[in-house]
């Protein structure tokens, strides 16, 4: 392993490589340990676009190049370790798969496998299905090189294509499509022998699963109910407040303080000094 960072990010670059550098549990794959390859701190986002000749997003956080074995980061973001393991998702799901692979498929997997899909992107999975929002994979792949707001739910969603890849049950499931593509099968025939699928059939089925799994009750039952009730709450704070205003400051009218009567002499005053 190669580690390339400034003086400023050695010591969290050689960090990260120690980190990397161990076996993990990834989907559908087993236990790997990631192939020799070369990481790269950049310091900001202007660095990452330059380093990668401007095939970074401005919001990205880091980029991997699989054919060249080598992970670029931001130094300056937060989850330096979070977004590595999604890098190296790509890095490990290319070392065994040559071919063709939709994009929703392997940013889902890369999303899936370092475990960045979390709690927040299933209330936001549940707002968006709520909402009626169920893209096709082909305006996944869309959403996936669009804007930040859109990637991140695309992510999400992309995420939840694999993972509902990976819970089918025997003989279908994740390992056995990876392992027909890895003997170079096209994806298309490559589903369709795992799952008994075609692409467009497994796009209806994962947006049925969306809308069963993801749900406007799934929301409110996981947070979202808690998120309007404080903000319900807030609002009828603010309007109490708004209302009570004028009592308040009637009550306030006709009180005069009576002026403080100088100190008796010899009497000591016990108020400390200003500071």
């Amino acid at each position: 392993m190669t580690v390339v960072a400034a003086p400023a990010h050695r010591g969290m670059a050689v960090m990260l490589a120690e980190r990397a550098d161990r076996p993990l549990e990834w989907p559908g794959l087993g236990r790997r340990t990631p192939p020799p390859f070369t990481l790269v701190l950049a310091d900001d986002s202007s660095a990452l676009a330059r380093l990668t000749r401007g095939r970074a997003p401005g919001w990205g956080a880091g980029v991997a190049f699989p054919g060249a074995r080598t992970i670029l980061l931001r130094a300056d973001l937060p989850q330096l370790e979070q977004t590595l393991r999604h890098e190296l998702g790509h890095l490990v799901l290319r070392d065994s798969i040559r071919g063709r692979l939709p994009l929703w498929f392997e940013e889902g997997y890369a999303s899936l496998g370092s475990g960045e899909f979390d709690r927040s992107d299933a209330l936001a999975l549940n707002l968006a299905v709520a909402a009626g929002r169920v893209p096709t994979l082909r305006e996944l792949d869309a959403m996936l090189r669009g804007s930040a707001v859109s990637a991140d739910l695309a992510y999400g969603l992309a995420a939840s294509a694999v993972d509902e890849l990976a819970r089918r049950p025997p003989p279908g499931g994740l390992a056995p499509l990876l392992r027909r593509l890895a003997e170079n099968q096209p994806f298309g025939d490559a589903l369709l022998a795992s799952t008994g699928q075609s692409e467009d059939q497994f796009e209806v089925a994962w947006q049925a699963g969306l809308r069963r799994r993801y749900n406007l009750l799934t929301w409110l039952v996981t947070g979202g109910l808690w998120a309007i009730l404080a903000c319900s709450l807030g609002i009828l704070w603010w309007e109490r407040r708004r209302r009570d205003r004028p009592r308040r400051e009637a009550l306030n009218v006709g009180w005069e303080l009576p002026p403080e009567d100088p100190p008796e002499p010899g009497e000591v005053d016990q108020r400390p000094p200003p500071q």
